[in-house]
């Protein structure tokens, strides 16, 4: 009924097929194979109307799909308006390529554009127009300036932000570790600035980016540009970390007038030194040493070095629980003038004048005194450990009860030993119970299992015989150690020792009763003996 011509027009020969009406046609069209074309209802009633005699008649065109590149004015977006097909061929993706570079695009495309675009001529209707972006320009990023990036906490920092408490308040003489560092930790690292990122048009015109401002990185004192990687400033030495323009130094021992509420706890990884004195309940805490010119009233020292105070460190005793509110605790030595009412712990304790009421710990000695003659006055108190006590005047003329404990720390040389006696015995019988087993295994009868059970408990064996070797070394060098701690203890008297003094020397004990001349007494044939010295 319907031919299509080579012009892409759809004919109908109305000679040979009369049609009764317009809508006639228009059905005949719309169930035919030409239905997507587009049809020519003008023509078509025209012809009824007008009573054309004309032998054939345009009922409908077939048009392909066809593409449209629109650009925006500002060059920076390429739409596509896709007309879809009607009647006639999809617009492949070559055929839509080549109509993106007739128009001139060049940047900015993506093929996934274009083909979402294309993929809509599968549910848009015939001859329907669809959008989609083909491609897209991009505006100049400028570049970023120099960052300089604190990988440290400097003292600024440290100075501003108080410690919270447990209960969310903010406690204003805590502020946290000290800001401190380590030869070679890196202080700042350095972001270069960046040129930028250029722009671009859909048509590829160069739109500049405007590059970041570049800044030098400053090595202050006690710093260095590492070695390693330019853009790091690296500590050359220990100590805390203060900014600079553009840069950092560092300084190695950390100096204070006073330590109160004002400058709040110091926590620091060098050094301290304190010009002045250290206020009540207030903390210092140094990786080094604590050197006070001043006084310590109240207040917490720990120093993984030695702690030096020029005057007295004073505290009291508390009332809730009777504690001591001075604590001074280090690694190495404690030197001070004197002390009252304060913990001590350390590994050597010098005291150059008296200690009153005062719970101390040595590792090793404790002097109360001048270096040459310790004459000084030790009463009140308790000495936890120590293995050397030289003092001028121990305990008081009342009487009061003092006790002093040396060689403390062998109680834990026993309680090692204890334990190592147990593992040895339990490692002794889980060697006795492989016996059975190494028997029972050398009566199998196929070689290969036998063999390696007997392999195996043979490792087993060497295994717990070598561990058996380790815990009886480690009992001897127990021994040993307990040995040459006993030997070493002493307490020389250089004055007098009063009465109401127990002195303990590990587990023996001695109270005096009496007042003593100068003496010395230590741990002599499984008792503690006072020898006293001759003119």
């Amino acid at each position: 009924m319907f031919k299509l011509a080579h012009n892409g027009n759809v004919l109908l020969d109305v000679n040979k097929h009369p049609p009764p009406s317009a809508t006639f046609v228009i059905e005949a069209i719309e169930m035919s194979k030409f239905c997507d074309c587009k049809i020519d209802y003008d023509a078509i009633n025209a012809f009824f109307k007008d009573k054309s005699t004309e032998p054939v008649l345009i009922v409908a065109t077939k048009y392909d799909a066809k593409l449209e590149v629109v650009i925006s004015d500002d060059k920076m977006m390429a739409t596509g308006e896709l007309t879809v097909a009607q009647g006639g061929d999809l617009l492949s993706l070559d055929d839509a390529k080549k109509q993106l570079v007739k128009a001139g695009i060049v940047r900015g495309y993506k093929q996934a554009y274009l083909e979402q675009l294309l993929q809509k001529q599968f549910t848009a209707k015939a001859g329907e127009v669809v959008q989609g972006i083909l491609a897209q320009g991009r505006l100049p990023s400028d570049g970023l300036a120099t960052k300089l990036v604190t990988k440290v906490r400097t003292l600024k920092d440290h100075l501003k932000t108080p410690k919270l408490k447990e209960d969310g308040s903010v406690d204003m003489r805590d502020f946290g570790k000290m800001a401190s560092v380590e030869p070679g930790a890196v202080l700042i690292r350095q972001q270069p600035a960046t040129p930028g990122k250029e722009g671009f048009t859909v048509l590829g015109d160069i739109l500049p980016a405007k590059p970041g401002d570049n800044k030098q990185l400053v090595a202050g004192e006690g710093t260095e540009i590492s070695k390693l990687n330019p853009l790091e400033l690296v500590s050359t030495i220990s100590g805390v970390p203060i900014e600079i323009t553009n840069g950092m130094r560092v300084d190695d021992i950390f100096t204070i007038p006073d330590v109160n509420v004002k400058s709040g706890h110091i926590d620091f990884e060098g050094s301290v030194i304190v010009t002045r004195n250290i206020e009540p309940g207030m903390k210092v805490t140094a990786k080094g040493d604590i050197t006070i010119f001043g006084t310590v009233e109240s207040g917490e020292l720990t120093a993984g070095g030695n702690i030096t105070v020029k005057q007295g460190v004073i505290g009291h005793q508390k009332s809730d629980d009777k504690s001591l509110s001075c604590k001074l605790i280090c690694e190495g030595d404690i030197h001070v003038s004197h002390s009252q009412y304060c913990y001590l712990e350390a590994a050597n304790i010098f005291i150059e004048r008296q200690t009153s009421h005062c719970i101390m710990k040595a590792r090793h000695a404790l002097k109360v005194g001048q270096p040459d003659l310790p004459k000084g006055k030790i009463f009140g108190g308790e000495i936890l450990d120590a293995t050397t006590l030289i003092a001028g005047e121990i305990g008081n003329e009342s009487g009061a009860k003092m006790v002093i404990n040396l060689a403390s720390s062998g109680g834990d040389i026993t309680a090692e030993t204890d334990e190592c006696f147990k593992e040895l015995a339990k490692t002794e019988q889980q060697l006795d119970s492989l016996q059975p087993a190494l028997e029972k295994a050398d009566l199998l009868k196929d070689p290969e299992r036998k063999n390696e059970l007997i392999s195996k408990i043979g490792a087993t064996q060497l295994h717990l015989c070598q561990q058996a070797e380790q815990y009886e070394r480690q009992l001897s060098s127990l021994e040993n150690n307990l040995h040459e701690l006993l030997t070493n203890t002493h307490l020389i008297v250089n004055t007098v020792l009063h009465s109401g003094v127990e002195i303990h020397i590990f587990d023996k004990v001695l109270k005096t009763n009496r007042n003593y001349p100068p003496c010395t007494i230590k741990l002599m044939n499984n008792k503690v003996e006072v020898e006293f010295k001759t003119s």
